[in-house]
């Protein structure tokens, strides 16, 4: 019975936050994911690419070898890739809701198509993009994503050997406060796993865009952007125990989002 109370209180409590919770995620399984997730010291210094605000974001201080950065996502800001391509990547960019760039670089090469699960008129996969404009290249590569919750279809259908090109990927992951309900922790927490079967993550950034959600113990970012690196390119890794770094900025004006206590090992 107070099981059953309980649970009815979250149910309640999370539908009042505009969370379709049919059942919740438990709480072990929910903490051990984000337990996995805990940002990780390369050894390699983090820099800041892209404006002081919404696009730009930290990676690894380790570009040299890599020739080209994929970026699924445009809108209206493309200080990140513009950054990249004065550095001299070519940078192929995709999005079907405009029909360029934010601004011009001889670098920039543009498709208007999303990226996701499947292949049409308006949609490619990140493999066929990637076989459309290097087909043969077998080296390094830079991933830069934020395509408004569409990250999780493409990730789950690209394949393990382009997945294990990407030296860096920079991921902006929508709905993080769905990980509450077990439906979308099944879907979701699988493409955290596939990820960290040849990265790890070694930086967070909640996007104060939105906020987070509080319960059973945790919280939630309902928005944030994570760097992943690959895991040969690390020396004697350790936890990262403190958040936020030097170089993080506010996405928006408003209040500033600190990432919480649980995605990391204070």
């Amino acid at each position: 019975m107070r099981d059953k109370l309980i649970k009815d209180f979250f149910v309640r409590m999370f539908g009042s936050m505009g969370i379709d919770v049919g059942t919740l995620t438990p709480k072990d399984e929910l903490s051990s994911l984000i337990n996995s997730l805990h940002p990780v010291d390369s050894g390699k210094e983090l820099i800041r690419l892209g404006p002081s605000g919404d696009g730009g974001y930290l990676l690894p201080d380790d570009l040299e070898g890599i020739k080209y950065c994929f970026s699924p996502g445009v809108s209206s800001e493309s200080g990140f890739e513009a950054a990249l391509a004065r550095q001299g990547l070519k940078v192929f960019l995709a999005d079907f809701s405009v029909d360029a760039p934010a601004e011009f670089h001889d670098n920039f090469v543009f498709d208007k198509k999303f990226i996701g699960a499947l292949s049409n008129q308006t949609f490619m996969t990140l493999n066929q993009w990637k076989d459309s404009k290097i087909s043969n290249y077998s080296g390094d590569l830079i991933l830069q994503m934020d395509i408004e919750g569409a990250e999780f279809e493409t990730l789950f259908s690209v394949s393990a050997d382009l997945l294990n090109q990407f030296r860096i990927m920079v991921i902006e992951f929508h709905y993080l406060q769905e990980l509450f309900n077990k439906r979308f922790f099944l879907l979701a927490s699988r493409v955290f796993q596939k990820l960290l079967q040849t990265h790890s993550v070694v930086h967070i950034h909640p996007n104060n865009c939105c906020g987070s959600i509080k319960g059973n113990g945790l919280e939630i970012p309902r928005v944030a952007e994570f760097t992943f690196y690959r895991k040969d390119r690390f020396s004697n890794p350790s936890y990262r125990q403190s958040f936020p770094h030097v170089l993080d900025r506010n996405n928006t004006r408003k209040s500033t989002l600190v990432l919480p206590s649980c995605w990391y090992r204070g």
